[in-house]
């Protein structure tokens, strides 16, 4: 992860700051251009693969930037507790950095999550509550954090779907690297694609990419079976998990971004699946989901557009879920119509 602003500027962070131990474990991730045939023609999308981070997802740049910010401010010290509630990915790189840094982490998480992502939480020392549907879910994890937090002393909650750090955390690092990296391959971007969780991601990236390229467009994505963004509340149940949470997160402003792009969730099963065993590249079903919404957005372009998205983690963190069952195929869906051809890394 850089330390610099995007358009220039000095450190972020002091040298005693305790987060530089772990960032050279953290960003800097390769962009790889992905060759696919798409019904009869080729094309060409870029994206950031991110399960090279510390825990193996995007999230440990945010979590380390969180961290970062609040070690620099005196909001947290060594020794202090780090509560929060999450879906999974954001819980692990806090599990596993605040660990790093000598803060325990009090993870609340509902309990659809994938079986993988508990086992991983507890491995690295947390304490995990879940929180059933009857319990209120994902807003039930959220109100309980904060009850606990405001029962006990000495905790640090990084309360990421407001926090500006974790749009920080993409505008000062992932962003930049993008730009860079296309720069290196004589690309300028045309358009982001993102999958929106927190939408940390995919305003961080707008940020730091309208700063240098005013005309690229930013596009937030959704499942459309859950389409959160475009109906401002929880509308149904989707597999896609670590996006379309329930609700539209504060730090998301819809009115900075271009057409919210949606993608069905079986869709982005079989992508994700067509990903490992056409390219090598195992990654989650968001990663499928973003690879769509990346090769929809080409439809309306021209040929040499330049498309950017994320690949957030691995599949490791879905063995147990549908992502390795059989997933009906149905006319409608994009990728049994995508043929996997190739890639190249860009560092």
């Amino acid at each position: 992860m850089t330390l610099a602003h995007p358009i220039g500027g000095t450190a972020l962070f002091s040298a005693c700051n305790p987060v530089h131990a772990v960032m050279p474990l953290i960003g800097n991730t390769p962009l790889l251009e992905m060759r696919f045939r798409v019904r009869d023609g080729e094309r060409r999308i870029f994206a950031k693969y991110e399960p090279l981070n510390l825990t193996g997802s995007i999230k440990d740049r945010m979590a380390a930037y969180i961290l970062g910010c609040a070690y620099e401010s005196g909001a947290i010290e060594s020794g202090w507790e780090i509560v929060e509630a999450t879906s999974g990915n954001t819980g692990i790189s806090f599990a596993a950095i605040g660990r790093a840094l000598g803060n325990p982490v009090r993870i609340f998480m509902p309990d659809w999550m994938s079986r993988e992502r508990v086992v991983l939480l507890e491995g690295f020392g947390a304490e995990l509550v879940p929180v059933s549907r009857q319990e209120g879910g994902f807003l039930g994890s959220i109100a309980r954090a904060d009850e606990y937090a405001a029962a006990h002393e000495r905790v640090f909650q990084p309360r990421q779907f407001t926090n500006p750090c974790n749009v920080e955390a993409h505008a000062y690092g992932t962003g930049p690297e993008i730009i860079a990296q296309l720069a290196r391959a004589g690309c300028e971007p045309t358009a982001f694609v993102a999958g929106v969780g927190t939408g940390g991601t995919v305003m961080g990236v707008a940020q730091a990419m309208r700063a240098r390229h005013p005309g690229a467009a930013i596009h937030p994505l959704e499942p459309s079976s859950a389409p959160v963004l475009s109906a401002g509340r929880k509308t149904g149940q989707h597999r896609i998990q670590g996006i379309s949470d329930e609700f539209v997160p504060p730090i998301v402003d819809l009115g900075l971004l271009d057409r919210i792009v949606s993608v069905p969730d079986g869709d982005a099963i079989l992508m994700a699946q067509s990903l490992s065993r056409g390219m090598g590249l195992g990654v989650g079903i968001s990663s499928g989901a973003n690879v769509l919404g990346a090769l929809g957005l080409l439809d309306d372009l021209d040929q040499d557009a330049v498309v950017v998205t994320v690949l957030p983690d691995s599949n490791k963190k879905y063995l147990s879920t549908d992502l390795f069952g059989a997933e009906p195929v149905r006319r409608e869906y994009l990728s049994p119509r995508v043929e996997p051809l190739g890639f190249r890394a860009i560092t």
